[in-house]
């Protein structure tokens, strides 16, 4: 057995230090694969040396139980990263639209049009409207059909045939350079608004909202609502916030009555919250509830939802409120696995190292263990780096184990992997910890590897 760990452990020692200290001339090598392990024969002669680099095909086999779960996983990141793409495309769109750069802006929309996601019907209001912009009618008008034909349900259709009356209605005209400059005056007439006659001013909000002003336009109609005392500004908004709008103006004025309403306009987004059954809508509501300091909303939330992924969404928020004891205490009742994930993270978003520490500890699942060992070892303090060589003592896992490697690794603690490599036996952990200390630019890695080569 020490054999064997001398000949994995010396070979990788000899390669770290290579790169360490003065290189003498070596000779070329040929390398020949027996059971599992390289065999390197110096090709001018010298003993052969013998290094462990892969495990035995049966090892490599994976139960169907997990072999089918790592494909949801691959599966549900493939398509996280699809919406993400699709969500920059439109961002972008609409950052073009406010620089009036609609050329831009319809190659944009185009892009999130042909990936038909969520936004795609949005991406196609949009791109009419900037084609009109272009003086490109024909093909707004085109672009408007394609909208209502692909999307009978879409929420921005009322946009659209008030957006075709205004195409229909300019057909044969030239574009107007003056319609960017009609439109900052607005902006600029809206914002007066705010301090001379709020109260006046909320139906021609209401009418800018409703007619087929740009995206700035318009948010700077609802931004001016927001800023409201007045009870019927908040009806507005509380209205356009339950759907009576398009998706972009609904998000808005979920984010605006979080910010800048008081109890009643929280009270509104809780009740929007129980009667929609839109889940992004849910979500966004429960990051306004963050924005707007509602721990106990979120922990309702977090406690009673039904659906697994919002509850883990309110359990998100928390954490980025810093609600660690309330996290403590769902996670005591919580029963789905990927919740309790969520739990995790979010005690690590906190820093709650003592918490952690229990988990890794003496959580009962695997996965659960190992996930608040990783969590752990990305902290890297003195702290942890004492509670993973002990997790690391006490646990038989293989998997545990090298997780702990790795967070020592990570937080540049060669003391701690020295010290476990000193005491363990078992040749493949050693390799495990040789290697990691064959890559740090440590005195302390370099000295033991110089050890091991004196041995």
């Amino acid at each position: 057995m020490k054999t064997q760990i001398l000949k994995i452990t010396v070979t990788m020692a000899a390669a770290a230090l290579a790169a360490a200290v003065p290189a003498r001339a070596q000779a070329p090598l040929e390398a020949t694969s027996q059971g599992g392990y390289t065999v390197l024969h110096p090709a001018a002669g010298g003993s052969p040396a013998m290094i462990y680099t892969d495990r035995h095909p049966s090892m490599m086999e994976q139960d169907p139980v997990t072999r089918a779960r790592e494909d949801a996983a691959r599966e549900k990141e493939r398509a996280a990263r699809e919406k993400e793409r699709e969500y920059s495309y439109y961002d972008q769109g609409q950052s073009a639209l406010d620089s009036a750069r609609w050329e831009r802006a319809v190659s944009n929309f185009d892009r999130v049009i042909e990936l038909k996601g969520n936004k795609a019907d949005a991406a196609l209001y949009w791109k009419a409207y900037a084609q009109n912009k272009l003086g490109q009618r024909p093909e707004a008008l085109a672009t408007i059909n394609a909208l209502a034909k692909e999307y009978p349900k879409s929420r921005y259709l009322s946009d659209a045939k008030a957006l075709e009356v205004e195409v229909k209605r300019d057909s044969g005209q030239p574009v107007n350079p003056a319609a960017e400059s009609d439109e900052e005056l607005k902006i600029m007439a809206i914002n007066s608004l705010q301090n001379t006659a709020p109260e006046e001013a909320i139906p021609m909000l209401q009418k800018v909202l409703q007619g087929t002003g740009s995206p700035k336009l318009k948010a700077q109609a609802l931004f001016v609502l927001a800023q409201s005392s007045s009870p019927k500004a908040r009806d507005v908004l509380v209205n356009i916030a339950k759907g009576n709008g398009n998706p972009d103006l609904q998000l808005r004025a979920v984010r605006y009555l979080a910010i800048h309403g008081g109890r009643e306009s929280r009270a509104a987004l809780a009740d929007i919250y129980r009667t929609t059954s839109d889940l992004d809508m849910k979500k966004r509501i429960l990051s306004a509830f963050m924005q707007a300091g509602e721990k106990d909303r979120l922990v309702a939330a977090a406690q009673n939802e039904q659906n697994a992924e919002l509850r883990a969404t309110a359990v998100q928020q928390l954490g980025a409120m810093g609600a660690q004891e309330e996290l403590w205490s769902l996670y005591q009742k919580e029963s789905t696995v990927d919740v309790k994930k969520q739990i995790i993270r979010s005690l690590f978003t906190g820093g709650s190292v003592t918490r952690l520490s229990e988990l890794a500890r003496a959580e009962q699942n695997p996965e659960l263990r190992l996930l608040a060992v990783r969590n752990l070892g990305v902290m890297g303090s003195k702290r942890t780096g004492d509670i993973l060589v002990e997790i690391y003592n006490s646990d038989k896992d293989p998997e545990i184990r090298k997780a702990v490697i790795n967070g020592l690794f990570a937080s540049g603690n060669a003391e701690g992997l020295v010290a476990l490599a000193r005491k363990e036996n078992d040749p493949t952990m050693k390799k495990e910890l040789v290697s990691r200390l064959s890559n740090m630019r440590s005195k302390v890695a370099t000295d033991y590897l110089l050890e091991l080569l004196n041995k």
